[in-house]
């Protein structure tokens, strides 16, 4: 009955946070291409290859299609009408976004490739001195897989980015069904998340382009309400995030 209840309210909830991505989305293109905001490709501000709008650009898209990935996977692996909804929630709203930062890229006339080897996340050194995942021991903790392109290089197992996960983990969750299915899934993709937020606030605060602040500033706020919602649905599994 409580899992009904909750039901009504994540619906109105994730309709509400996807349609605001969306529209926010669609009113960004524009500026990034200069004819609101100054910064368009012909434009004398338009970043360079290796700045933070661009390496944010090039990392999210891989990190957004990892998240789709895994919405399909698990779309196929369970018939619980929420954890489907949220699925494909997840997977329109970051196709649409992804869509944006690799045309961004065109526009700018940039490449989806990091220049000279450049690491996934290296663009993130510069946020008050701290880095932000990587591939380092930690991101390997959380895993990472290159589905979608090769554009932020490689790691063990696939790892690419903090809180990606791995080929093994990819591949777990392709066996699993029903709830198992779903807790995976949804611990997957609350990892998946946290490290997407860490990866926008960088951008809000290191990119120059105002269309891409905005559109990582409501990254993090959709991220973040989906977050609450995959908390409250594993414990309705009695399941929780992993540590």
């Amino acid at each position: 009955m409580e899992r009904r209840k909750t039901r009504r309210v994540r619906r109105a909830a994730g309709a509400a946070v996807a349609l605001a991505l969306l529209f926010a989305g669609a009113a960004t293109v524009a500026s990034a291409r200069g004819d609101g905001d100054g910064a368009g490709a012909g434009d004398a501000r338009v970043p360079g290859a290796s700045s933070a709008d661009a390496g944010f650009a090039r990392d999210m898209a891989v990190h957004h299609q990892q998240a789709i990935e895994m919405s399909f996977i698990v779309r196929d692996r369970t018939d619980d009408e929420d954890v489907r909804r949220l699925a494909y929630d997840i997977a329109n709203t970051q196709a649409n976004q992804r869509g944006m930062l690799l045309g961004w890229l065109d526009l700018w006339e940039l490449p989806k490739v990091a220049p000279g080897g450049e690491q996934p996340m290296a663009w993130m050194a510069d946020t008050g001195g701290h880095e932000h995942g990587g591939t380092d021991a930690g991101g390997a903790e959380h895993g990472g897989h290159g589905s979608g392109g090769s554009e932020a290089g490689s790691g063990a197992d696939g790892v690419l980015m903090a809180g990606m996960a791995s080929r093994s983990e990819l591949a777990r969750l392709d066996r699993l069904d029903g709830e198992r299915a779903e807790v995976f899934f949804l611990q997957l993709m609350t990892d998946h998340h946290k490290g997407g937020v860490a990866m926008a606030e960088a951008c809000a605060s290191l990119c120059s382009v105002p269309a891409e602040q905005r559109l990582a500033r409501g990254m993090v706020e959709g991220q973040q309400s989906e977050l609450g919602l995959m908390r409250d649905m594993l414990v309705e599994r009695e399941a929780e995030p992993r540590p």
